[in-house]
């Protein structure tokens, strides 16, 4: 297992990817930009447009895409680190890095749960939020950007502790109901003196995942009232319909789909969210490590689930693992604007596919090839060791 993150080159860089045969943006409402080539300085993203129209004078490196596709790096928005590239959950090396090999360049802790002897006391549940966000801070397996130090609450804990760890850094709650609080009246005070001070909250939703988990059904929910409606679609076991459309139609927070759920009901979920028109709350994650194991292409194949079987156009099933994603969560990334962070993920058809493109490819179900994955306008990966080989791949000329 690495112990740093990978250098990146000093002083000034620039990244100039053309020949890009399709851009998917992350935006729900406009999510395929009319462009070939992308511009992007120290790290971020400077111009998007034709060849022809953009300044690729001084690159520090050009990758043609040839005709590839190129999508935002994936954001996961349910995970369970521990420590490092490493999960106790199942004894397993490197999960971080193979995720990245899916495309995933962003990940988001629900909760340091799996940490072997997690406390439960104010004091150490406190230390270790604030150790796993610095901790995570400074380390980035293969640059993936990993917001953790996300504390399961507890009875004992005061609106000065949530104060406290606002002011270490902390921006998350892990999942409420993995630990002692499982009522929504105190939970729903926790979430408002954790929204008070900047932090955002994720409720456990369905029958228990974990031991000292349990049932969060839709009263419990709707009463706590946390910023994202975690793994709604069950973590593994769901909800009845019913209580899933209560909670769709009875709150406007995030609602997280995750692969280690229930697949029907996520496909009820995307429906009902459909049609509120409310697709913009709809998020994906994984929720691993777990006892089903780590999914490097959890994320990929959530995107060919919805997009297939819910009959969502591929271009915006990808928004709800990107721009929907990094809206709701105050990320910087997530979406190909100007000024956006510079992860990327080149991308095409599976070889052999039943799909002539990409977007049809993964509307029949197929995941595509990933040929190359950037993260702050650095090339992290090539060809992906997790993926089926893409029709087309891109090259690094200089």
């Amino acid at each position: 297992m690495a112990h740093d993150a990978p250098a990146g080159p000093k002083g000034h860089t620039k990244l100039v990817i053309r020949n890009i045969g399709l851009i998917i943006s992350g935006d729900l409402d406009r999510p395929i930009l009319d462009a070939d080539t992308i511009v992007a300085e120290n790290g971020r993203i400077s111009a998007i447009g034709r060849l022809k129209d953009v300044d690729t004078e001084g690159a520090t490196t050009t990758i043609d895409a040839n005709g590839a596709t190129v999508t935002p790096g994936l954001i996961d928005s349910h995970v369970h680190p521990v420590a490092g590239d490493w999960t106790p959950r199942q004894s397993q090396m490197n999960w971080i890095d193979s995720s990245l090999h899916g495309g995933v360049t962003t990940m988001i802790s629900a909760g340091e749960v799996h940490y072997p002897g997690r406390p439960r006391d104010v004091i150490g549940i406190k230390a270790l939020a604030i150790t796993s966000q610095r901790t995570f801070s400074a380390f980035r397996p293969g640059g993936v950007k990993l917001h953790a130090g996300a504390p399961v609450i507890e009875h004992e804990m005061e609106e000065n502790d949530f104060k406290e760890l606002a002011a270490a850094g902390v921006k998350l709650l892990g999942e409420i109901g993995l630990g002692g609080v499982k009522d929504g009246p105190t939970a729903n005070k926790m979430v408002n003196w954790a929204r008070k001070y900047g932090i955002q909250s994720t409720i456990h939703t369905g029958g228990p995942s974990i031991a000292g988990s349990g049932l969060i059904d839709k009263d419990v929910v709707l009463e706590t009232d946390a910023d994202v409606v975690g793994h709604i679609n069950g973590g593994h076991t769901a909800l009845p319909d019913g209580q899933i459309r209560c909670i769709c139609e009875g709150c406007k927070r995030g609602l997280e789909l995750v692969h280690n759920g229930n697949e029907r009901s996520a496909l009820f979920t995307l429906r009902t969210a459909r049609e509120m028109g409310e697709l913009n709350r709809v998020i994906l994650g994984t929720d691993g490590p777990a006892g089903s194991g780590v999914q490097p292409l959890g994320i990929l194949r959530m995107v060919a689930l919805l997009s297939s079987m819910g009959e969502l156009p591929a271009e915006q099933a990808f928004c709800l693992a990107t721009g929907n994603t990094a809206r709701m969560r105050g990320l910087d990334c997530g979406l190909i604007e100007v000024g956006r962070s510079a992860d990327f993920v080149i991308m095409d058809t599976a070889q052999h596919s039943a799909g002539k493109t990409l977007l049809e490819s993964v509307q029949l179900g197929d995941l595509p090839g990933i040929g190359m994955t950037i993260i702050d306008g650095l090339v992290r990966t090539e060809r992906s060791r997790n993926t089926p080989p893409a029709t087309r791949v891109p090259t690094i000329v200089k």
